[in-house]
């Protein structure tokens, strides 16, 4: 099967691109972004993933404002050709690769639709290679780019418009791509003994004279099994960005200390300190403020009917919205956040977020078992 990208000299194996490489049927190609308000009062997300050998193309748009979460979801079969990523309504347009990016969603019966621009302020950070295996095979290999910027725009909920301040409005955009799990799980074959224990942290920040990046996943005993720590310089305007690759970034590579004050009977941050540091023995100390919440499946993690690569039909939209206050903290739907967070470091002042994913016990952090809060 050909498509428009095999114009391009960017083959990787005899196969046309559309073929993958892997047969594995978690093979997935992402594309991810955030936006929240300078001040806080309002944080939306995007997602839109291609599962090349499930054949299924899905997408959200997840909105928190006011104490509310409203989530558009679309899901269809894949469109043979590569570069055309619609779902109905929806459709995702790369307007420059690694520039601008722009979301619309037409008018539709879930009362929620938009015109959104992301527009880069930074180059990209590629992330280390992400993988994770259990006793038999790939859990998860990936990798991640991170391009820092801001949008602009407007998006229509319930009956309300809220304008998109391009020069107040800080986002984030993260390309991600390999085997992860996705859709049904695998089925027969002897069962395995255990879950494995999953604890991911990650904190994009814009400072005032450039940005930085710090991830990690970590294990119940609470060893660090991957880390990525990056600072990029930042630009006025998207022409002023050297390229794909900034010779001004900088990597850190070493452990990622963190204190995180946890919210009692939840798994969710009230404050944080993060030291960021360098093998040469550099080191960089962050504490981050939450001033609002997202729950993550509002994109489709671990939602329990618009989880990611699931097979709803030729074209299906739907849409949803709940009070956070009426939510149980400790659902497994509900353990995935980002919070929208003040960064600072000494005299410096930065705009950000803080993720947080705590499956299962955890050393570092003092859960004890699968689902159990903070004491």
């Amino acid at each position: 099967m050909l498509s428009k990208l095999d114009d391009y000299p960017i083959h990787q194996t005899a196969e046309p691109i559309f073929h993958t490489a892997s047969s594995d049927r978690f093979h997935y190609d992402r594309y991810w972004y955030n936006a929240h308000a300078k001040d806080g009062s309002f944080y939306f997300g995007v997602g839109m993933c291609r599962y090349p050998n499930l054949g299924i193309l899905d997408g959200s748009l997840s909105l928190a404002i006011d104490g509310k979460q409203y989530a558009f979801h679309g899901s269809c079969r894949a469109p043979h050709e590569p570069t055309d990523l619609s779902i109905g309504p929806m459709e995702l347009q790369i307007l420059e690769p690694m520039g601008r990016h722009r979301l619309l969603i037409a008018d539709n019966e879930t009362g929620i639709f938009c015109d959104l621009v992301f527009t880069p302020r930074t180059a990209c950070l590629e992330e280390g290679r992400q993988t994770l295996r259990n006793e038999r095979h790939v859990v998860m290999d990936a990798t991640r780019l991170d391009q820092f910027g801001f949008w602009s725009g407007w998006i229509r909920y319930d009956g309300k418009e809220l304008t998109v301040d391009g020069s107040t409005t800080f986002g984030i955009k993260d390309r991600s791509w390999g085997i992860r799990p996705v859709g049904d799980a695998y089925t027969g074959g002897a069962p395995l003994a255990e879950f494995q224990a999953v604890h991911f942290n990650w904190a994009p920040i814009h400072w005032e004279d450039e940005c930085s990046l710090a991830g990690w996943f970590e294990d119940g005993d609470g060893h660090q099994w991957h880390t990525d720590q990056g600072f990029l310089p930042h630009y006025s305007s998207m022409d002023e960005i050297p390229g794909t690759n900034d010779p001004a970034a900088r990597t850190w590579n070493g452990k990622v200390d963190h204190k995180l004050n946890m919210i009692p009977g939840t798994r969710r941050a009230s404050s944080a300190i993060i030291t960021m540091n360098d093998r040469s023995g550099e080191s960089l100390e962050i504490s981050l403020e939450p001033v609002m919440l997202h729950r993550m499946k509002g994109l489709g993690y671990q939602h329990p009917e618009w989880g990611h690569g699931k097979w709803h039909g030729e074209l299906v939209i739907s849409g949803e919205s709940w009070t956070d206050s009426d939510l149980d903290p400790l659902a497994l739907e509900n353990l995935h956040i980002q919070q929208i967070v003040i960064a600072r470091c000494g005299d410096k002042v930065g705009h950000g977020v803080l993720e947080q994913m705590h499956i299962g016990p955890s050393a570092s952090h003092g859960f004890a078992d699968w689902f159990d809060g903070a004491k």
